[in-house]
């Protein structure tokens, strides 16, 4: 297995779940799990909701996965940042159901 070095995982445009594995040590798919039940703290792990899938999507922070596997991530300071990440995501969704909303009443009118 490789290892990277802290600056090499600095580097990375995208940190997948084979490559924080392979940092870390330990298999990918224990990344996954433990990023899901909010065990790993080193990025976010999002569900996506589809009637025909169950999927995953994975979005790993090199300097969070730096911190973990060195042992000095502050929980306090991931939490303040998830929450802060879970309100622009919520704002988000509105601006979101809003455009929707916007666009299927202007083909109302249009068509």
């Amino acid at each position: 297995m490789a290892k990277y070095s802290d600056d090499e995982i600095r580097g990375m445009k995208k940190i997948t779940l084979q490559i924080a594995g392979q940092y870390l040590g330990i298999a990918p798919m224990a990344v996954a799990m433990g990023m899901r039940n909010n065990l790993l703290p080193i990025g976010f792990a999002v569900r996506k909701d589809n009637r025909y899938s169950d999927s995953w999507t994975y979005s790993i922070v090199p300097e969070r996965l730096i911190a973990y596997n060195h042992g000095i991530i502050d929980k306090i300071q991931i939490d303040q940042i998830e929450k802060n990440l879970n309100t622009i995501i919520t704002q988000f969704e509105e601006m979101k159901r809003d455009l929707l909303f916007l666009l299927s009443a202007t083909a109302e009118l249009g068509g």
